[in-house]
């Protein structure tokens, strides 16, 4: 059977995957574009868009309930079947019919099936009824297969059938009891979805804190929060083992205690979507993360790419799209034997992925962060030897008039992070009622790398809680002069 010549052929057609496609036929590339599952991937059927889907009607009720003359009109709980009958409208129905439009409509082939290498810039797609078609790509070939959760091995846990994010944001009705191993994005996020509800939720964490790797107040607020809500957080234990009963699931912890729960939730961390493509003819490893430099361009290769989840750089799905941008743009102007711009804000690099990358948490309250923490900035430049410093700007947001309109009894945090040799931010977190929308300021300040002096002269509306960024260079400023 001869086999279909593509210029490119990308292997995954989530959103990261989608946009190579995009980019390189806008560059002039014949693309053909694999997908075993639904065109969109797992953010637009089973996590981002469902579970901020599951995630906005608890948010709205508790955003109304804090405003005097909206709490008064609040009547009721939420409603959850109403909820997951939104998220499900949301995911147009676990149909991705409309997506493929797009990708037909965009002049690029699409091709289902399971792909799997067979030699160098070879593949054979094998279709869910057993048919198989050989595909060739002239020039590159991108793997964009995502992740998946990964699934500790814990003694009995794989027979009591356990949620995943997968199950967690496609279930139709919500348990009476869940309980959640993990403490980290996923994990927090489903807490507060399914707490809404009216599930009883427990969380086991390993750790002593959620979301380790941000600024720890944001753990703390939203601990606090969940406890507030009728969350259980049990801290510093592990699971050893795990039953199920006739009607429960059965979780030994290694302190001697148990949690009983009506169903479980794994939300321990991902592993890298790369079992059974064939990769070992090609010398490497199924389930393997790979490798790439700043172009995604695989290491030890010069056709072979990985965008998004699958190189392990930032497992974000807008990162996965940054990427993507990136490598459809230079796998197209390597095609054509132009030169690729690979400076530090080339456009065919992927540079910020060490230095940028925004990520929200949508818990209550949200956590927005962007850049390097507190700590984690301090041992970079500790590493870096080169004596420079960094300053922290603490500022409590409920001080605002902007948060004085916006919620009866706000509460909110937010820092900045300054490098004081070039006196930029290195690092914002801001933590509260819909904090997201002070993101993309602090990704334009850190990526311009944007001057102090000239952020004075960034004006920020009144009253609105953006003012903290006038606050940020006040204090800066009285802490400078004293």
């Amino acid at each position: 059977m001869t086999a279909r010549e593509y210029d490119l052929i990308v292997i995954g057609a989530g959103v990261a995957g989608e946009n190579v496609a995009d980019y390189a036929t806008k560059g002039g590339l014949k693309v053909a574009l694999v997908e075993a599952e639904l065109v969109g991937g797992e953010c637009s059927y089973w996590a981002c868009m469902p579970s901020k889907a599951l995630l906005r009607a608890g948010s709205a009720l508790r955003a109304a309930r804090a405003v005097g003359g909206a709490a008064q009109a609040v009547t009721g709980d939420v409603d959850p079947a109403a909820a997951f009958a939104r998220r499900t409208s949301i995911v147009h129905d676990w149909d991705d019919t409309s997506q493929a439009d797009w990708v037909a409509s965009a002049d690029i082939d699409l091709v289902r099936g399971h792909a799997r290498f067979t030699g160098e810039r070879a593949l054979t797609v094998e279709s869910s009824d057993g048919s198989k078609v050989d595909l060739r790509a002239k020039h590159a070939v991108t793997i964009s297969t995502g992740s998946v959760s990964l699934l500790p091995d814990i003694p009995g846990l794989a027979g009591i059938e356990p949620w995943t994010s997968h199950e967690a944001t496609s279930a139709t009705a919500a348990p009476e009891s869940l309980a959640i191993l993990g403490g980290g994005v996923v994990a927090c996020e489903l807490a507060t979805a399914y707490s809404s509800f009216g599930t009883k939720v427990t969380m086991i964490v390993r750790g002593e804190t959620l979301l380790t790797g941000q600024e720890p107040f944001a753990g703390e607020a939203v601990a606090e929060a969940l406890a507030e809500a009728g969350v259980t957080i049990r801290h510093g234990v592990e699971v050893e083992s795990a039953h199920r009963t006739e009607s429960n699931a059965v979780l030994d912890l290694n302190d001697g205690g148990k949690v009983v729960a009506e169903q479980v939730l794994v939300a321990t961390g991902r592993a890298p979507r790369t079992m059974d493509l064939g990769l070992e003819t090609i010398g490497l490893t199924d389930g393997d993360w790979l490798d790439v430099d700043d172009t995604l361009l695989v290491t030890g290769f010069d056709w072979l790419y990985a965008v998004g989840d699958v190189n392990h750089r930032a497992l974000l799905t807008h990162q996965g799209k940054y990427q993507a941008r990136a490598a459809g743009d230079v796998i197209a102007a390597r095609a054509r034997g132009d030169r690729v711009h690979d400076g530090m804000w080339g456009r065919h690099v992927a540079s910020a992925d060490a230095v940028a990358v925004p990520q929200v948490t949508f818990t209550d309250p949200e956590v927005a962060s962007v850049g390097l923490t507190a700590e984690a900035a301090a041992r970079k430049f500790a590493e870096e030897g080169a004596g420079r410093d960094i300053r922290v700007i603490d500022y409590d947001l409920s001080w605002l008039a902007g948060s004085t309109v916006y919620a009866d009894g706000y509460k909110g945090q937010a820092r900045a992070v300054i490098d004081e040799e070039r006196q930029v931010v290195i690092g914002a977190t801001f933590v509260g009622p819909d904090v997201s929308e002070l993101l993309q300021a602090a990704t334009i300040a850190i990526v311009g790398e944007v001057p102090l002096s000239r952020l004075w002269h960034a004006v920020p509306a009144y009253p609105t809680v953006n003012e903290v960024w006038l606050r940020f260079l006040e204090v800066y400023g009285r802490e400078e002069s004293a």
